[in-house]
């Protein structure tokens, strides 16, 4: 069932598809799929419950993409900020990048180091990740500031980040289901 799209501002956001299933009991969810926003809703709700939903994930949808293009996400002076917000936290601040920035997608990897002009590249495609897939990958970059390499007292290093395993299974699955072939070794 198709239901009038949000306005936000007199403008009007996207379509919305309602999926009433049977099986679903308590849970309400909704993804774009598109330029369609997909709800996904019990089918026992009544049509006002249906439309307190519909805009109340259409509000969440729109919350999330707005955080994830915070400058944060746009900016090279928020990444290089990022960073020593991170170098803080998991190595007494004894990181300290000179540049870190944003570039075009990498062929192979999701970012880089040159320790030895202390300049981080991070990839365009992490831009709508997960802040802490983010995190974890600036951790990565900032550890090799420290230990060039990927031996064991580099991945000690690393594994500071309380979530390294888990963003490293999110990376390789975003790279499998993109067909990116990108390592998360690098």
């Amino acid at each position: 069932m198709s239901v009038p799209p949000l306005t936000v501002g007199g403008v009007v956001e996207h379509r919305v598809e309602v999926r009433r299933s049977k099986r679903r009991t308590r849970t309400v969810t909704a993804y774009r799929e598109g330029d369609t926003v997909i709800v996904l809703i019990p089918a026992r709700l009544s049509k006002k419950e249906e439309a307190h939903w519909v805009q109340e994930m259409q509000r969440r949808l729109l919350r999330n993409e707005t955080r994830r293009r915070s400058p944060a996400r746009t900016s090279d002076t928020a990444l290089l900020a990022r960073c020593g917000e991170l170098s803080q936290r998991y190595f007494e601040g004894r990181c300290d990048p000179e540049a870190v920035r944003w570039v075009p997608p990498m062929r192979t990897r999701w970012a880089s180091c040159t320790p030895a002009d202390r300049t981080i590249r991070v990839s365009e495609r992490l831009r709508e990740v997960p802040a802490w897939v983010l995190d974890y990958v600036l951790v990565h970059e900032l550890a090799h500031l420290l230990v060039p390499g990927h031996g064991e007292d580099f991945w000690a290093l690393v594994h500071a980040y309380p979530k390294t395993d888990r963003a490293v299974g999110y990376l390789e699955g975003l790279s499998a289901a993109a067909g990116w072939g990108i390592s998360t070794e690098d």
